[in-house]
């Protein structure tokens, strides 16, 4: 499969990342339609991005090819799933971080409990538990069904006027850069929250 956005150059990744709004992401018997993403830059210019200071074992796959998946795992507990984009050499990644589940509702209701279906994949991690996504999924294709993830185009395509912009949550960096994009009024995506540094005592 080729698409635009896979040839796009990192410095662009904002734009990527409103394109994928509508994409529509499946993993273990659950379809998810994405709602809420957020660029990072690794071009040296945006410190929120894990590749701010150039590739580690962790973020060596941010920089490229386009089209996998960079899994990371936060707070000792969580899984967050971004879909890397930007040329080869280049890191960028969009985190995936809300989507409404379109097809598989009882497998992703299996897994995240008694919740309401707009909840099911509000918020990063929770995406990431509807769909089952572990460490395995990192550094694969999720293009051309290789590997545990496939992203396809939209059944129903996102116009500009139905994004909105804002901020990205819970950065420690770049508080105010609004690379945080989702649907207009969908009930799945997030709530906005503001990074607030924990005090020492």
């Amino acid at each position: 499969m080729d698409y635009p956005w896979l040839h796009a150059p990192a410095a662009e990744v904002a734009e990527t990342a409103r394109t994928l709004l509508g994409w529509e992401l499946a993993a273990g018997g659950v379809r998810v339609r994405l709602t809420e993403v957020e660029a990072y830059a690794g071009t040296g210019e945006d410190p929120a991005s894990h590749a701010h200071r150039g590739p580690t074992p962790r973020t060596t796959v941010m920089f490229g090819p386009a089209g996998h998946a960079y899994t990371y795992f936060v707070f000792g507990m969580h899984w967050c799933l971004n879909i890397v984009c930007g040329r080869d050499g280049e890191a960028a990644a969009v985190l995936v971080r809300a989507g409404e589940v379109v097809d598989g509702l009882p497998t992703a209701r299996a897994r995240r409990g008694d919740v309401a279906d707009r909840d099911l994949a509000r918020g990063p991690a929770r995406l990431a538990v509807a769909l089952g996504v572990t460490a395995a999924a990192n550094g694969t294709c999720v293009l051309d069904g290789s590997g545990p993830l496939l992203l396809s185009p939209p059944t129903r395509p996102v116009a500009r006027a139905e994004v909105s912009a804002g901020p990205r949550v819970g950065v420690a960096a770049a508080h105010d850069v609004p690379w945080r994009f989702w649907i207009t009024g969908d009930p799945t995506v997030s709530p906005y929250r503001r990074h607030v540094p924990r005090r020492r005592t």
